[in-house]
């Protein structure tokens, strides 16, 4: 018995399993359409701003 999810690209259900290679995407193509949302910002993770402003500052010079 082999479990069904949704493409996360076009919401085609995929079968999870050896025969869906691309999973959890239906195709290359819905892979590769989310690969360019990453790259293009269009998807994020949301960070915590204060841990952002504080290891965003300015690193001391490293000494050789």
């Amino acid at each position: 018995m082999s479990s069904t999810v949704e493409c996360p690209t076009c919401g085609a259900p995929v079968e999870w399993g050896p025969q869906s290679p691309s999973r959890p995407f239906c195709s290359e193509r819905c892979k590769l359409i989310d690969l360019g949302a990453w790259a293009s910002e269009s998807h994020v993770i949301p960070g915590d701003t204060v841990e952002d402003e504080l290891f965003s500052g300015e690193l001391p010079p490293r000494e050789h």
